[in-house]
């Protein structure tokens, strides 16, 4: 039980370091699907699926999530 709650905690501690160094403003100026994708990502930490939820290769969404600022943790 204690490592599962261990865990949790790594991942939410992900997840909010990934909120607090996303730059929300390139976020919000991206298409529907490349916004949602990134904010799965966000989310989640996540890569194949975000890549496949914007359309892209996860080279090519990795690419995006470097330029939107988001830290690669998890």
């Amino acid at each position: 039980m204690l490592k599962a709650s261990i865990e949790l905690e790594d991942l939410e501690e992900a997840r909010e370091i990934r909120r607090a160094h996303a730059n929300w403003d390139f976020i919000k100026k991206q298409p529907p699907r490349i916004r949602i994708a990134l904010e799965y990502y966000i989310e989640t930490g996540d890569l194949y699926v975000a890549s496949r939820i914007a359309g892209v290769t996860i080279e090519e969404f990795n690419e995006l999530r470097i330029k939107a600022g988001i830290p690669n943790v998890g």
